[in-house]
């Protein structure tokens, strides 16, 4: 059974930053490409930022870009996603997504396995 459990989030003032976790069990990680998605209140799911599997080169959304980055290691089975420069809309509940094939994508449907979320607030 696929898991997948992020941690990291929590209260954060304009202008800082966070890192975000997602330790990923249950499937080959190291073939596995990932990405990152954020719900805000009474917004739909949001792509934020996708991490290839062959050569862990990742792509993010223009919201987020040059803020976010998104990041892997294979040998801990974990996801990562840095933000940066933090905005109060950045808040959100982020979730991580293992996809399949070769390349991240940046649709809900390129993803079949979900974390729970964890909570980002920025406050200003």
């Amino acid at each position: 059974q696929v898991q997948l459990v992020e941690s990291g989030g929590g209260l954060v003032q304009a202008g800082g930053s966070l890192r975000l976790s997602c330790v990923v069990s249950g499937r080959m990680f190291s073939l596995t490409p990932m990405g990152w998605f954020r719900q805000a209140p009474g917004k739909g799911r949001e792509f934020v930022a996708g991490i290839n599997w062959s050569d862990g080169s990742t792509h993010v959304s223009d919201s987020v870009k040059g803020r976010f980055t998104g990041s892997r290691d294979n040998a801990k089975n974990t996801v990562y996603l840095q933000m940066n420069s933090l905005k109060p809309e950045d808040t959100a509940v982020y979730y991580c997504a293992a996809g399949h094939g070769i390349i991240a994508g940046s649709s809900e449907s390129d993803f079949d396995s979900w974390g729970q979320g964890t909570q980002v607030t920025v406050s200003s």
